[in-house]
C-alpha cells in the first residue's frame, strides 16, 4: 500500500434548547441536520455495511451535539417538524399537480421526510447517539471529542482552567456516550496553540486535527509537510488538513458542490409559495425562511433555474468521486516515491457541508468508499488511530498557533464586532476558578447546584459559534442575546453564591433551560 486517505467530518452545533417558546427558529438547525446530514450519513453508512464495503471514517460528534441528540424535548419537537414537513408535502402533491416534473419532486420530499420519521421513531428509537456508536463498536467510525462547548482556546487561555475545563467535560462526555476514551480531539475552531498540550496529554488525548499551516509553520519545519503527522515535545500527534483535497470539496469557485446539476440550497419554497399558503410552515413572526423543500438546480451563474434532477445529480457525484479518486491516486503516488513512510491525506470537513449543504454529498461518500473499496489502487482509506499505530515513528516538531477560520489565525473570533465579549468571558472565568476554590467540595446541596450551574453558564457563554455569528453577520441578534444570557445568569449566581442568598426560583428556572452537562462537578476548576 503506497499510502491513505483520511476522511474526518466535524459534526458540530451550538446547544440550543428552549423549553420556555416553540419560536426560536435556531432550533431548526438540528432538526435541519438531523434530516440532511446525520440520517443520510448513517443510511449512507448503514448500506456500506450491508453491502460488506470495507471502509473508514472519522467523526467528531460535539458535546453540545451529543446533549441535543440525547434530550427528550428535542426528540419530540423534531418528530413535530418532521409531521408538520410531511402535512406540507402532501399539500405540495395537490399544489404542484400539473407539473409533472415539480409533481415528481413534491412525492420525492414526502417519501424523504416520512423515511426519516421511520428512521428516527421506529429504527433508531429516536436515539442517534446508538447509531453512530454501532459504527464505531464494528470498526469502520472513529468517533472523536472536541472542546465542551466549542470554546476557542488560543483566546480562552487568557485563564489557563477555563482550557482545561473544556477539554475536561470534552471528555466526559465522549466517555458518557461511547463507553470508552476518545483517541483524538477536534479542537474547536481547529484553534491550536502550544500550551494546551500538557492538559490534552492529562486527560489521555493521542492526537489533534490542525489546519494546515499549524503543520507548515510548525518549529522545526515538518520534512513531510502534511503529508505525515507530527509529534509535540509533549507528546501530541497533530494533523494537518491537506490543502488539495480541501480545496476540490469546499471551494466555492471550483469545488464539487457547485456542480450545476446539484440542488440549489437557496431557492427553497419558503421564499418562493404564495404567502398564505406557506405562512403555517415559515417563521411564528411570519418571515420567510427556508423550509428544506427545494425544486431547483444550480443550473448556472445568472440565469432562470431550472428544476433539479436526481438522476443528473447522481451522474455528477459518480463523475466528481471518480475525478477525486484519480487525484489522490495521483498524489499518493508521487508522494510515496519521496517518502520513508507511507503518506497520509487527512481531508477534514465540516460534517453539515455533506447533505445540509451539498445535498448530494453523502451519497458522494458512498459512491466513493465503495470506489476505493472495489477499484484497483494504491490507497487506503484509514482512521488517524490506525494510522498511528501502524506508523509510530514521526518528527517531533511543535505546531504553529492557528485556526482554520478567515486567514488562518484568531481574528474570526476576536475584532471590531465581537471584541468587547472577551473581557466578560474572562472575568467570569476567573471568577469560576474564584468559586471552585472558595467552596471546595461543597456539601451544602442548593450551593453545590449554584456551583455547578455557573460551571454550566460560563461554558455556554464560552461557545465559538456566538462570536462567529457576530463576525459573519448571520442571526446576530440571537448570537448576542445568548452571551448576554449567560453571562447575565452566571454573574447573577456568583454573588448570590458568595452572599449566602440563592434564589431557587431562579436557579430551578435556568437549571431547566441549560441543562447541558447533567454530571458536571464545578470542581474542575479548581
Amino acid at each position: 500500500m503506497k499510502g491513505y486517505v483520511s476522511f474526518v467530518l466535524h459534526a458540530h452545533l451550538p446547544f440550543i434548547h428552549h423549553p420556555e417558546s416553540e419560536d426560536y427558529l435556531e432550533e431548526q438547525w438540528l432538526y435541519e441536520a438531523i434530516s440532511e446530514t446525520y440520517i443520510p450519513l448513517l443510511l449512507n453508512f448503514k448500506k456500506l455495511e450491508e453491502e460488506k464495503v470495507d471502509f473508514r471514517i472519522t467523526m467528531s460528534l460535539t458535546p453540545p451535539l451529543l446533549n441535543m441528540l440525547d434530550n427528550k424535548l428535542l426528540q419530540e419537537r423534531y418528530i413535530k417538524y418532521l409531521k408538520k414537513h410531511i402535512e406540507l408535502c402532501k399539500k405540495e402533491l395537490i399544489r404542484t399537480k400539473d407539473d409533472k416534473r415539480l409533481n415528481e419532486l413534491s412525492k420525492y420530499y414526502l417519501d424523504r421526510y416520512t423515511n426519516d420519521l421511520y428512521i428516527f421513531k421506529d429504527v433508531y428509537n429516536c436515539n442517534l447517539i446508538s447509531a453512530f456508536k454501532h459504527f464505531q463498536d464494528i470498526g469502520v467510525l472513529e468517533i472523536i471529542t472536541c472542546g465542551a462547548t466549542h470554546g476557542y482556546f488560543p483566546i480562552l487561555y487568557v485563564t489557563e482552567q477555563t482550557v482545561k475545563a473544556q477539554i475536561a467535560v470534552g471528555v466526559q462526555t465522549y466517555e458518557k456516550y461511547f463507553g470508552r476514551k476518545p483517541r483524538g480531539i477536534w479542537l474547536p475552531e481547529c484553534g491550536y496553540i502550544p500550551e494546551v498540550d500538557k492538559y490534552l496529554k492529562e486527560y489521555g488525548i493521542d492526537y489533534i486535527i490542525t489546519e494546515s499551516h499549524g503543520i507548515l509553520y510548525a518549529n522545526p519545519t515538518p520534512i513531510y509537510g502534511t503529508f505525515a503527522p507530527i509529534v509535540s515535545p509533549q507528546g501530541v500527534i497533530a494533523f494537518g488538513r491537506d490543502i488539495e483535497s480541501s480545496r476540490q470539496v469546499w471551494s466555492s469557485i471550483n469545488g464539487y458542490p457547485g456542480d450545476f446539476n446539484y440542488r440549489e440550497f437557496y431557492r427553497d419554497i419558503g421564499y418562493d409559495a404564495p404567502y398564505d399558503y406557506i405562512k403555517p410552515y415559515i417563521a411564528s413572526n411570519g418571515a420567510r425562511v427556508h423550509t428544506g423543500v427545494k425544486y431547483y438546480r444550480i443550473t448556472g451563474k445568472n440565469c432562470e433555474k431550472d428544476l433539479y434532477n436526481i438522476q443528473w445529480a447522481k451522474d455528477s457525484v459518480e463523475k466528481q468521486a471518480g475525478h477525486f479518486f484519480d487525484s489522490r491516486q495521483k498524489q499518493i503516488n508521487s508522494l510515496s516515491s519521496i517518502m520513508d513512510t507511507p503518506p497520509i491525506v487527512l481531508c477534514p470537513y465540516d460534517a453539515e457541508l455533506f447533505g445540509h449543504w451539498w445535498y448530494e454529498g453523502p451519497y458522494w461518500l458512498y459512491v466513493l468508499f465503495k470506489k476505493i473499496y472495489y477499484d484497483k489502487c494504491d490507497f487506503k482509506l484509514i482512521t488517524p488511530s490506525e494510522y498511528i499505530d501502524s506508523y509510530p515513528t514521526m518528527q517531533i516538531s511543535t505546531p504553529c498557533r492557528s485556526s482554520w477560520g478567515a486567514n488562518g489565525y484568531s481574528e474570526v473570533w476576536l475584532n471590531q464586532t465581537n471584541d468587547y465579549v472577551h473581557r466578560h468571558l474572562h472575568v467570569a472565568g476567573n471568577r469560576m476558578v474564584e468559586l471552585a476554590n472558595l467552596y471546595p467540595n461543597e456539601q451544602n446541596s442548593v450551593i453545590k447546584d449554584a456551583l455547578n450551574q455557573c460551571a454550566r453558564e460560563l461554558l455556554l457563554a464560552q461557545s465559538s459559534d456566538w462570536l462567529f455569528i457576530i463576525t459573519n453577520g448571520t442571526m446576530v441578534d440571537y448570537a448576542k442575546k445568548r452571551i448576554k444570557d449567560h453571562i447575565g445568569r452566571f454573574t447573577k449566581l456568583y454573588y448570590e453564591i458568595k452572599n449566602n442568598n440563592i434564589d431557587k426560583d431562579f436557579l430551578e428556572d435556568i437549571s431547566k433551560k441549560d441543562c447541558i452537562f447533567p454530571d458536571i462537578d464545578y470542581m474542575i476548576y479548581k
